[in-house]
């Protein structure tokens, strides 16, 4: 299998690299084909940042945040999420999270 052409090249370099170094089934390639997805989205929207800053004034001149700051996060986010749920960690402890603190309050 190959990674998708809508990828940019160096995610496309790093799709082929975990196809290569995993076993993965159908829906994992899913996941993963979405978290480059997620990876693009997030550099598309760095970029727009670099260009044009990361607020704009409003048309009351009052500054807000771009809506590719936004993009940014949950973008990060959503490949972050992508990445947790494929497991592809050689070594690892073996919960990925650690356990829910309980509250004694009632």
């Amino acid at each position: 299998m190959k990674p998708p052409d809508h990828l940019r090249p160096a995610t496309r370099r790093w799709f082929a690299a975990v196809l290569r170094d995993f076993a993965l089934e159908d829906h994992h390639v899913r996941l993963l084909t979405r978290a480059a997805e997620a990876w693009d989205r997030g550099d598309e929207a760095r970029e727009a940042i670099a260009a044009y800053g990361l607020t704009f004034n409003d048309r009351f001149g009052t500054p807000r945040a771009r809506p590719e700051v936004a993009i940014e996060r949950d973008s990060r986010t959503g490949f972050a999420r992508l990445l947790r749920e494929l497991d592809l960690d050689i070594a690892g402890p073996e919960t990925v999270r650690p356990p829910a603190l309980r509250s004694n309050r009632r």
